[in-house]
């Protein structure tokens, strides 16, 4: 049985445009899928967790 949980996140439209082409690329399921992949990612590697989260990127200001 899944423990998923529903959330709501406000994305721009370019990065829900990245987030698509992502999908199509890897052959992902749906957006959910993608954002876990991203999450599971620095899960999995934790020496890449200070490059994905430590960085302050402001691509949107």
């Amino acid at each position: 049985m899944s423990n998923k949980q529903s959330i709501t996140v406000d994305l721009t439209q370019d990065q829900l445009d990245h987030l698509d082409k992502m999908i199509e690329k890897f052959g992902l399921p749906d957006r959910g899928k993608a954002i876990r992949c991203l999450i599971n990612f620095t899960r999995d590697t934790p020496d890449q967790e200070e490059r994905v989260f430590g960085e302050v990127r402001c691509l949107d200001c």
